[in-house]
């Protein structure tokens, strides 16, 4: 004779999958370059951060990065979009999407304002400002200079590369 048993909650939660019950999270991150080896980060509450926002509906990645780094004159200077990053979280899907600059001038970064009026704007060499961020901005942004290095369009889903699509130079 067989006795059913309750099964171990921590087990179920291990392998619960993502539940499609609320709409996925959209945002933008936005790699700004100066110069050949510098970046343009925001330090808000003594961390540095990637510029992120969100993108609403209707919108496109390079009209929502406009918003997350504001200042210039004729708008932020967009070059493309270099990957897509997907994370499934077990309620929740949250889509990035990673676009760099044109190169841009120390006199054109210092009119960058960050979308939090917290921030303070930095411009930082690439390997001393890569260390500071945290696993998951350093990641982030590795992942989009690389691919802007090779001329790809990079896919990752749950931190692996899904594909790489080659984008020929403008």
């Amino acid at each position: 004779m067989m006795l059913a048993t309750k099964p171990d909650a921590t087990a179920l939660q291990k392998h619960s999958g993502y539940e499609n019950w609320r709409p996925a999270v959209t945002g933008v991150t936005v790699l700004a370059l100066v110069g050949v080896d510098n970046l343009v980060l925001p330090c808000l509450m003594g961390a540095l951060v990637l510029p992120t926002g969100t993108i609403e509906d209707g919108q496109s990645p390079k009209d929502a990065a406009q918003l997350v780094l504001t200042g210039m004159p004729g708008g932020l200077p967009i070059q493309r979009r270099v990957a897509v990053d997907e994370v499934h979280t077990r309620r929740r899907k949250v889509i990035s999407h990673l676009v760099v600059t044109a190169l841009l001038a120390v006199e054109e970064a210092q009119y960058l304002a960050y979308r939090d009026p917290r921030a303070d704007m930095s411009v930082l060499r690439t390997t001393e400002a890569v260390p500071l961020l945290t696993e998951t901005a350093r990641a982030r942004t590795l992942l989009g200079l690389q691919a802007l290095a090779i001329n790809a369009m990079v896919y990752n889903r749950n931190g692996a590369i899904e594909h790489l699509e080659y984008v020929p130079a403008a």
